[in-house]
Order: structure tokens, then sequence, then C-alpha cells
């Protein structure tokens, strides 16, 4: 079996090979077109059988697509889980190429899922539901200085900065709508979404733009994948309390968002709610399940081709 690492950094992207789990090679490339090109022409030479990247913020994407797009098994992983496992395997120091023969031996032994490639439309949707996101933290921030703000003329840069990101959000939210109106699937998926109570087009977007499996993986993936999903920690005789963790932060928090919502404006997940509460379930335990559970019926909705009614029942979550 042939694997591949590829450790990502700004400028380089350092390779290492692994060859019957014995044999490696190393080598550095350059973290532009032509670097990513002659890594993808000694890759589509080499046949690996898997290749690891970590996802580094966004440096991965031109790299992972490129490899993707030539037909090359690619798995974008979590940089904690390839820390995790150089730890478990006594790899403690860190370069940039013992982190690719890291992920090469990753790649080996946990044999990571290969996803396809994001369509050049999903990329750039999933872009500016991002770039939404950044907007409104900015304003959000400016904002808060305005209050503290110890002169006028801070005062006032401040507010133009204000003024100015408002003009970017109401063009990014065009934006957005704008592709979702130009994509009939995109378009059902949306109201499909915001047929459930709770849920907002803002809030749909998130999931469509950043779980784009929403409609392919099962309850229990989708629900690792949003890190809503209960973890057992368990040893021995010993007996811990599940929890979530993990998974994609954007869509967890926008779930949160619905299911605050959905509590209060959703009878059926407001009664799902009320009765864990008092079966003696932590309030934050009871509000995840619902956010859990704003995942599973839209998996069933998406099934049946069907838009959410008042007496719909979804699997328990």
């Amino acid at each position: 079996m042939t694997c591949v690492g590829i450790d990502v950094a700004k400028d380089h992207l350092d390779l290492a090979i692994r060859f019957d789990s014995e044999k490696k090679r190393t080598r550095r490339f350059d973290n532009n077109s032509d670097g990513i090109d002659q890594l993808e022409e000694l890759l589509t030479q080499v046949e690996p059988e898997r290749i690891v990247l970590e996802a580094t913020g966004g440096y991965e994407r031109p790299v992972s697509a490129a490899l993707a797009a030539a037909g090359l098994p690619v798995a974008v992983v979590n940089p904690r889980q390839t820390r995790d496992f150089a730890r478990a395997t006594g790899r403690l120091a860190k370069t940039d190429e013992i982190n690719a023969c890291v992920l090469a031996l990753f790649a080996e032994r946990i044999e990571p899922e290969v996803l396809p490639a994001p369509s050049a439309d999903q990329e750039a949707f999933s872009a500016l539901v991002a770039r939404r996101r950044q907007l409104q933290k900015m304003k959000t921030a400016e904002e808060n200085r305005l209050g503290t703000a110890p002169s006028e003329a801070v005062r006032s840069d401040i507010e133009e900065h204000l003024g100015f990101l408002e003009e970017r959000l109401e063009e990014t939210e065009r934006q957005i709508e704008e592709a979702v109106e130009n994509s009939p699937l995109w378009r059902e998926e949306e109201e499909l979404l915001c047929s459930i109570p709770g849920v907002a087009e803002a809030t749909a977007q998130v999931p469509m733009a950043e779980l784009p499996e929403l409609g392919e993986a099962n309850r229990q993936e989708i629900a690792k994948l949003a890190g809503v999903a209960p973890l057992n920690r368990d040893s021995g005789k010993h007996r811990g309390e599940r929890s979530t963790w993990g998974g994609r932060a954007s869509v967890r928090k926008a779930l949160y968002m619905a299911a605050l919502s959905a509590t209060r404006y959703n009878r059926k997940i407001r009664e799902f709610y009320d009765r864990l509460v008092d079966r003696g379930k932590a309030k934050k335990t009871a509000l995840v399940a619902c956010m859990r559970k704003l995942l599973v019926i839209p998996l069933a909705l998406m099934k049946d081709g069907t838009r959410w009614n008042p007496e719909y029942q979804a699997s328990s979550a």
C-alpha cells in the first residue's frame, strides 16, 4: 500500500510517501500553482491509495481541490486527530517534514474516509457564507468599541467603518441570495429547511454551505460532523457521562441559535425539550438534543421529499 501525507504551509508543501509500510520518500514543493502542478504530476505517477492533508484554515484548499480534480483519493482531516495520533505513536518532535510523515502513517493506519471534492459553486457559496460571518464579527467588535470610544475623532472613525461594514454585509447577503436563487437544488434545500419553525434563511444557509453531506450521510454520521453526537466516556466498570465535542463549529453555532428559537416557536421541538427536562436532563443537554433533532428532521424530509408539517414525527435524536 502506498500512502501520502502532505503538510501544508502558506509558502510550501511538504510531501511524504510511504511505500509498503517501510520505505518512505520526502520532498518539498512551493505552495503555488507551479508547485501544485508538479505535486499532482508526481502523485499521478505514484498512484497512492490515500492522500491525507490537515485542514489549515484554507491554505489546503487549492492543493486538495487540484488533487481531487485529478482523480486522486484525498482526505482532509481535523488537525486534532493527527496530533493525538502522533502522540499515541510516540512522535513528539515536530517539523514540517516529520508532520508530513505522520500524516502518511495516519493515512496508512487509520484510513480516513475519502470524500468527493466540492464543486466550484459549492466552494464559492461556502466562501460567501464564511465572509458574512467574518463581517458580522467585525461589525459586532466595532459596535462594542463604539460604546467606549475615548474621543469624538475615534467615534467618528468607528461610525464610518460601521457604515462600510453594513454596505459590505448587504452586498454579501445579496450575493448569497442570488447564488441560492440561481441554483434549483439550493433553492429547494433552503425552502425545505426554512419550512421548519425556528429555522431562518441565514441559519439554513450555514449547513447548506458548510455541511454538504446533509443530504447524503445518515443521522449518526451527520451528527458527528456537526459535533452534536453524544460520545461515550466509559472505562472498565466506570460509565462516564456522554458529551459532545468536535465537529464543524460554524454549523454547531447555527444549530444552537436555531434550537433556541425552535424551543419557543416550534411546538414539536418545545414538547421534546420539555419532555427531556421533565425527565431530569440538564437544560443544556436537552438543548443539544434539540440541535441534533434539527439535523435529523431535514434528513427525513429530504428522503420523503416533503415539507414540515405540525404533526410530523422525526426519528428520536
